[in-house]
């Protein structure tokens, strides 16, 4: 009588703890990538990093501070009084970073350090202590230009607008120059600085 002469075929002990992290590998090479993809489009679609330039925001941003901005915040609401804002100017090319002073039904006026919206002085406490410094050295923190002006003699912002100025008056091409901002030109609003370190933070808006 023939015995079967079939041996039975086991799989080396080594294979499986391999093909176990090589699998491990693969999905945590997935995960990777999937992070990545969802950052990119977090960035890009949700958040907009500004880098400042100029003396226009001083003293609460100078040349160089690095932000990031909103950009989805003004789908859901529109923009408010104080907020710090980015928006596109067409004329100028380029991208601007000011702070809402008036919206859409509001007047506004500007006489020297004064600015009054709808018949009421705004307080300024973002920049009450370089309006104090100025006053002490005997100077006016603004005194270049008022407004309504001849740029722009309208005083009440339509509709689908705002009105911006830049926290340093005197040196600060505003709506008081370019005419009150439409809405679709915003970009966003300025949340937080990022860099340089020692100056991050959350933006006070």
């Amino acid at each position: 009588m023939q015995q079967d002469s079939h041996e039975e075929v086991h799989p080396h002990e080594g294979d499986k703890p391999a093909k176990k992290k090589k699998n491990e590998l693969v999905e945590w090479l997935k995960a990777l990538l999937i992070a990545l993809i969802l950052v990119v489009l977090i960035r890009w679609l949700l958040f907009k990093p500004f880098i400042v330039q100029g003396p226009s925001m001083q003293p609460n941003f100078v040349t160089g501070q690095k932000l990031i901005v909103n950009e989805i915040l003004y789908d859901i609401r529109k923009p408010e009084r104080g907020e710090v804002v980015v928006f596109h100017v067409p004329s100028e090319g380029r991208d601007f970073i000011k702070r809402v002073i008036a919206v859409a039904g509001d007047t506004v006026k500007v006489e020297g350090d004064q600015v009054i919206v709808n018949g009421k002085p705004v307080d300024e406490a973002y920049i009450q202590e370089a309006i104090d410094q100025a006053h002490e050295n005997g100077r006016l923190y603004n005194p270049g230009t008022n407004f309504p002006n001849e740029y722009v003699p309208e005083d009440t912002v339509p509709e689908g607008h705002i009105f911006v100025l830049g926290d340093n008056r005197s040196n600060s091409t505003d709506s008081r120059m370019i005419g009150y901002v439409p809405l679709e030109d915003i970009i966003g609003r300025a949340d937080v600085i990022f860099w340089p370190i020692k100056d991050i933070g959350f933006i006070d808006n």
